[in-house]
């Protein structure tokens, strides 16, 4: 299959210490599967398979990651091999090519690890000044009601986070505004 150029990129422009990583990860993705699929999914380098994730690659910083989905997560890094800083912090390419088999083969035959259900967050308590102006507007407490729980926690984190009480009297006036609208907190990024 052909490689993506958006993947060639972003192995380019990744800090040096990542890029022979990538390229490696990348060429053993390949070499364990000729017919493998590229693709940029969340901002980072995917492989797929019949058109679902088998795993993924980033670059920040200090570190690489690598996940290979429906196989878990290890510890505070994302993926299950922590935080990659050099060829030496992986696997033996055996025992990665074995994983990555196994996740191809839960994909193909339609098996889903068992995952714990998730337990809800409990609401957070509105500021008495947020509510103050909510009570205020009521359009803008109308739709704030009916957004889901996260998108309302999102509201109350955003003005409880505030530390100055100027701050937090401008993301009060901006979350009425938004609220007013329609707009969920994050509005900006949607679609994107």
């Amino acid at each position: 299959m052909a490689k993506d150029p958006r993947i060639d990129a972003k192995i380019a422009d990744a800090a040096p210490f990542a890029q022979p990583v990538l390229t490696h990860l990348r060429a053993l993705v390949h070499a364990t599967f000729p017919d493998v699929e590229e693709t940029i999914k969340w901002g980072m380098p995917h492989f797929m398979v019949g058109g679902k994730n088998l795993a993924g690659m980033a670059a920040f910083k200090a570190h690489c990651a690598f996940v290979i989905h429906g196989q878990g997560r290890q510890g505070d890094a994302m993926g299950q091999y922590g935080k990659i800083a050099s060829l030496s912090d992986l696997p033996a390419d055996a025992a990665l090519a074995r994983k990555l088999r196994a996740a191809r083969a839960d994909i193909e035959s339609g098996t889903k690890k068992e995952t714990a259900p998730r337990r809800a967050k409990p609401d957070l308590p509105v500021p008495a000044e947020f509510q103050a102006a909510l009570d205020g507007n009521p359009a803008a407490k109308a739709v704030l009601e009916q957004f889901a729980p996260s998108h309302r926690r999102e509201y109350v984190e955003w003005i409880s986070e505030a530390k100055r009480p100027e701050t937090r009297d401008k993301r009060i006036a901006q979350a009425v505004e938004w609220l007013a609208e329609g707009k969920k907190r994050n509005w900006k990024y949607e679609g994107c």
